[in-house]
């Protein structure tokens, strides 16, 4: 089983550039991480998978597909784990190299953890800057990736879901360019920061009400209607949400499927075909063509 699984992860990386190399969001320290220098946290769970807490440091993990495979679009991925950890393989690392065997490039991010023990972040001071962050920076590089900056869209899972959910609808500058920010400061910070698109897998559903519109960047929502009603039947009114308000937005609830399935071997079924039904969403949405 071990050797067939190692053959499988080798499988998933083939159409990847080059081995993946990690980004720090602010080189220099992210504002309200001042003094903070300890290192990340990793445990190993039973299923050999790595489970990441204790991030002070923001980054994103870049996954670029083949010259001759990209399709100029791009995803951040969001690792969920309630807020007080991070769950990089199966909602991380092995989302973003199916991606980019695709021909998207994909950034699995570690964000500031607002739940974890004795924390003095937020989720939207906090976390959601950093997400933020990670699309502005992915935008100001875009030459240098092979990238469209207007097909940068967002990818999160359960919390990271929630994430990608406030990303989406974010008012002011934390969802567009900040005008506001001089000329002789961070370039990075004249970047816009609204998502292209928004994919949100069995995510936590932002608990205070979101400003829809047509303008909403166009959703995929997907999870389990086995999971809990809160975000079963939260996806389902989320998605009337959009449509009534005229955003463009697609469901998908897989019966008895429940939480945290991501992308694992042990997937069975339709649920795990779930990664190519992402694609084929991207490209009806004219989101993925090669250019």
């Amino acid at each position: 089983m071990a050797a067939a699984l190692s053959l499988s992860l080798l499988l998933c990386v083939v159409g990847v550039a080059a081995s993946p190399q990690t980004v720090l969001l602010w080189p220099s320290g992210a504002p309200g991480s001042e003094g903070r220098t300890e290192a990340e946290t990793v445990r190993i769970t039973d299923l050999g998978e790595h489970v990441v807490s204790n991030v002070h440091a923001p980054s994103i993990r870049v996954f670029l597909p083949l010259h001759d495979k990209a399709t100029g679009a791009a995803v951040i991925v969001v690792p969920g784990g309630g807020h007080s950890e991070l769950w990089m393989d199966h909602e991380g690392y092995r989302v973003a190299e199916f991606l980019a065997d695709h021909g998207v490039a994909a950034y699995v991010l570690k964000y500031r953890l607002a739940h974890a023990p004795g924390s003095t972040y937020t989720v939207e001071g906090n976390a959601l800057a950093d997400l933020q962050r990670a699309i502005r920076v992915v935008r100001r590089r875009a030459a240098e990736w092979n990238l469209d900056p207007d097909r940068v869209g967002v990818m999160g899972f359960s919390a990271g879901g929630e994430l990608a959910a406030l990303a989406g609808t974010a008012a002011g500058d934390g969802g567009a360019a900040n005008s506001s920010a001089p000329a002789d400061g961070d370039p990075v910070d004249r970047v816009g920061a609204r998502p292209s698109f928004q994919a949100l897998i069995y995510p936590a559903i932002p608990r205070q009400d979101m400003s829809l519109s047509p303008d909403s960047p166009p959703a995929f929502l997907l999870g389990g209607a086995a999971d809990q009603p809160a975000i079963s039947q939260g996806l389902a009114e989320l998605y009337l949400a959009l449509r009534r308000a005229g955003a463009h937005a697609e469901l998908h609830l897989y019966d008895g499927v429940g939480h945290g399935f991501g992308i694992r071997p042990s997937n069975t079924g339709p649920v795990a075909a779930w990664p190519t039904r992402f694609l084929e969403w991207l490209d009806q949405q004219g989101l993925a063509k090669r250019r």
